[in-house]
C-alpha cells in the first residue's frame, strides 16, 4: 500500500517504533517542528513546510543544503501546519495518509489533529494518527481491523450520532445498535478473534486501537 507519512511536532519517544514507517512511506512531508525528529533520526523528508516558528534558522538550512523541497507560508493563516502537510499530500496524489508526532501535550493540536481525519475522509483518503501506544481512524462503512496482542479497540462518534453499528470478533458485541455522541459506551472492548469486522449504516466512528 502507498502511502504519505507526515511528520509533526508532537511526542515521538520511541524512535526505533517509527522506523518502519520511514522505510515503508512513499513520500515524507514534514510539517514545521517535526523536523526535528527526522534529523535525529538522519531522515530527508521530500518536503518541509510551514511557517518554521518551531525549529532554528541552522536546522533550516541543514535541509536547504540537502535540496529538500521547502515551501514556507506566512505564520499569520488559517491552518495549522500539519494541515498544510496533509492538503500537501493529498494534491501529490496519495490516498493514504500517516501521521506521526500528532499527538502530545498541546490538546488543541492533538484535537485538531483528529479532526483532520474527517477532511481526509470527505476528500477521499485513508488517514490514520499513531503513536507507540494507539492507532487512530475514521469508520463510515464496514471494516476489518487485525487483533494484535494486549490490545483494546474503542469506538466513539464522531458524528451526533452512528446508527446501525454492528461488530463482529469482539467481547462486546453491538447488533445493529445506535451510539450517541458523548457515550462512552464503545471505550475498551476486547477482540476475541484475529479480526473485527465493523459495519454502520450512518455516521461516523473515530476507532481507536490501543496497546498497553
Amino acid at each position: 500500500m502507498m502511502y504519505a507519512l507526515v511528520v509533526c511536532n508532537g511526542s515521538i519517544i520511541d524512535y526505533s517504533f517509527y522506523r518502519k514507517f520511514f522505510d515503508e512511506a512513499d513520500f515524507i512531508v514534514c510539517a514545521d517542528g517535526g523536523a526535528l525528529h527526522l534529523q535525529r533520526l538522519g531522515i530527508k523528508p521530500d518536503v518541509l513546510l510551514g511557517d518554521f516558528d518551531s525549529i532554528e534558522s541552522e536546522h533550516l538550512e541543514y535541509y536547504m543544503k540537502q535540496n529538500v523541497e521547502i515551501l514556507k507560508f506566512p505564520a499569520e493563516k488559517d491552518m495549522t501546519d500539519t494541515e498544510l502537510a496533509v492538503n500537501t499530500a493529498i494534491d501529490r496524489g496519495y490516498k493514504n495518509i500517516v501521521i506521526i508526532g500528532g499527538t502530545g501535550t498541546r490538546l488543541d493540536h492533538t484535537l485538531s489533529n483528529i479532526f483532520l481525519l474527517k477532511l481526509m475522509l470527505d476528500r477521499g483518503v485513508k488517514g490514520r494518527i499513531i503513536n507507540e501506544y494507539n492507532e487512530m481512524f475514521l469508520i463510515n462503512d464496514s471494516t476489518e481491523i487485525e487483533a494484535e496482542d494486549g490490545c483494546y479497540l474503542t469506538l466513539l462518534p464522531l458524528t451526533s450520532k452512528v446508527e446501525g453499528i454492528t461488530t463482529e470478533g469482539l467481547y462486546y458485541p453491538l447488533r445493529g445498535e445506535a451510539i450517541e455522541m458523548g457515550s462512552t459506551r464503545g471505550v475498551s472492548n476486547c477482540f476475541v478473534e484475529k479480526k473485527a469486522r465493523i459495519s454502520i449504516t450512518s455516521g461516523i466512528l473515530i476507532a481507536i486501537k490501543t496497546r498497553e
